[in-house]
């Protein structure tokens, strides 16, 4: 029997893949504090479609400008210690004396669904998403410079000079991660490095 008789036609094969169900994918942007990972996350959901942001939770103190549940869920080190044992963190570390953790419970809701998500994470958490999933593109945002970055952090004006020396310490060993990281994107302009990211998550979209 010709083998040709069951295969599909190509309209039908063209069907299947056009239908096929999508497992949303997660978009993880790390990089050094004041790169403007956040920033560029928000404005990559406001641009693209099917595209969530993942709030974090932490237990580092509030700045003025936040608010709860819009920029973190703002927690105790004892609630953490308990989400944490329970297991609803898909990643979580231990940054600048602070917790953060990525809801498992969020991610897998919104991907189930077919819809991308964008989490803006340490290198840790990042480390910790390639290797317990399989549906993550890892992107290093780099400061033009390390003076510009210090700026930033000063222009910031909510951390205190010991946290923005601690912080610019820590960036040297966050910047040489990145091998780990699929893309590399340099945040200069904030407008070119948003149409860099919404590039990069088109392009993904499309992957076979």
């Amino acid at each position: 029997m010709n083998n040709k008789e069951h295969q599909p036609s190509l309209d039908q094969l063209i069907d299947q893949l056009v239908s096929r169900p999508r497992k949303g994918c997660l978009f993880v942007l790390s990089g050094p504090s004041g790169v403007g990972k956040t920033s560029l996350c928000h404005r990559a959901v406001a641009q693209l479609s099917n595209l969530r942001y993942s709030i974090s939770h932490t237990t580092r103190p509030r700045r003025p400008q936040e608010v709860d549940e819009r920029d973190y869920f703002f927690i105790s080190q004892d609630q953490f210690r308990q989400m944490k044992q329970q297991g609803d963190f898909l990643e979580w570390a231990e940054v600048h004396r602070n917790f953060y953790g990525t809801s498992r419970k969020f991610i897998e809701e919104v991907t189930s669904q077919g819809e991308d998500v964008t989490l803006a994470i340490d290198v840790q958490g990042a480390a910790q998403i390639r290797a317990n999933t399989k549906n993550s593109v890892l992107v290093f945002v780099l400061p033009p410079s390390l003076e510009q970055l210090e700026q930033r952090l000063l222009n910031r004006a909510s951390d205190t000079p010991e946290t923005i020396r601690l912080r610019l310490e820590n960036a040297y060993a966050e910047v040489n991660r990145y091998r780990e990281y699929d893309y590399l994107l340099i945040n200069d302009n904030l407008d070119q490095a948003v149409a860099d990211l919404s590039s990069i998550i088109r392009a993904e979209r499309c992957r076979r």
